[in-house]
């Protein structure tokens, strides 16, 4: 498969992200009756329309594949359809504007559980092996210790483990363990007691940091047991590696304000597009898996950056409608409209120096 079919394949990946999301935007506002104008995906000129005779619904193909929109009667204007969107009561509102990013997340975790159940490891949080030279070891940690915080935050997979101490970078590390006691049978066996244990903090663990174009990531220097595949099991991985890949997310976005990331860390549609050609640029089977995982990221992320409370995002749409809720009246639609137009231009321009920046990237 050529560079060209990956990218093709990329483009149409993302085209199906934002039709997930349009779409869960689409079937609440027909579900409740609402007047549907047009459903489009992508934006600018019109590569492709077709009106529903039954519907009058007009569905859209545009030219840039950078998002889409469902264009619901008295979304944005007054109306005297009594089927528009802003005579629906307020709750049947807040559902259809976030209906777009929950779907898009629970895609996401449906077809996590999908990679978990093909996964051929599936770590926990117990230590198999830590070896006497290690920084864990030298802090106090030993075998079958389970780990269940690092700085204070829950991890129950490998998956979340190896992440918190690689968010970590060169700052020590306090894990928060259980440690069962331990004794020796009439064969000298070991034995666990699973019913008797204290849990202990180990502090300050000073875990092997890689850098990598200036910034630190920690290294976990033991290693965990492998879980056998049971279906308890794969519940309790795709649950936990959604809530991961959420917490990633939003953790990144946190790094990003705060700076420790900068703007050379955020990539837009050319961006996305190169990760997902590389991603897939390898072995057939780990390549694919690579490729869908990154397609699961970019679909959750998508989902939980349009909650984040900014103009012209879904997340913003919200704020005010819980304003309507809570006060009882909307606030003054002109309003409303002036705020989103700002935060639609403020938007598209971010967007232009991303697209620039990521074009320059792939030149370089």
């Amino acid at each position: 498969m050529t560079k060209i079919l990956y990218v093709v394949l990329a483009v149409l990946i993302f085209g199906l992200l934002i039709f997930i999301h349009e779409g869960g935007h689409f079937l609440f506002a027909r579900l409740f009756k609402v007047s549907v104008k047009e459903f489009a995906i992508g934006m600018g000129p019109k590569i492709f329309s077709k009106t529903s005779k039954k519907s009058g619904i007009a569905y859209s193909l545009r030219l840039f594949p950078i998002g889409g929109f469902v264009s619901m009667e008295g979304e944005d204007e007054e109306s005297d359809d009594p089927n528009a969107f802003n005579k629906k009561p307020v709750w049947q509102r807040i559902i259809i504007v976030a209906a777009g990013a929950a779907t898009n997340i629970i895609v996401g975790m449906l077809v996590m559980s999908i990679l978990v159940f093909n996964s051929e490891i599936l770590g926990s949080t117990v230590v198999a092996e830590v070896k006497e030279d290690t920084a864990s070891y030298q802090a106090g940690l030993r075998v079958d210790d389970v780990v269940l915080e690092v700085d204070g935050v829950d991890v129950h997979i490998m998956d979340e483990l190896t992440y918190q101490i690689m968010r970590r970078g060169i700052k020590p590390v306090d894990l928060t363990v259980r440690r069962y006691e331990k004794t020796e049978d009439e064969n000298g066996e070991t034995v666990i007691n699973t019913k008797k244990y204290e849990t202990i903090t180990i502090e300050d663990v000073q875990f092997p940091v890689d850098s990598t174009e200036g910034y630190s990531f920690g290294n976990m220097d033991f290693k965990v047991y492998r879980e056998n595949i049971t279906f308890p099991v794969l519940v309790k991985h795709s649950f936990y590696r959604s809530i991961y890949t959420v917490r990633m997310i939003w953790e990144s976005l946190i790094d990003l304000v705060s700076g420790r990331y900068g703007m050379e860390a955020v990539s837009g549609p050319v961006g996305v597009t190169e990760a997902l050609t590389d991603a897939i640029d390898t072995d057939v089977k780990t390549g694919s898996n690579n490729f869908v995982y990154l397609a699961v990221v970019i679909s959750m992320n998508l989902g939980v950056m349009n909650l984040l409370p900014l103009p012209a995002l879904d997340g913003g749409r919200l704020v005010f409608l819980i304003i309507e809720a809570i006060r009882r009246k909307p606030v003054k639609a002109e309003v409303e409209g002036y705020i989103h137009f700002a935060g639609i231009v403020v938007l598209m321009a971010l967007m232009v120096l991303i697209c620039i920046k990521d074009v320059i990237g792939l030149m370089g």
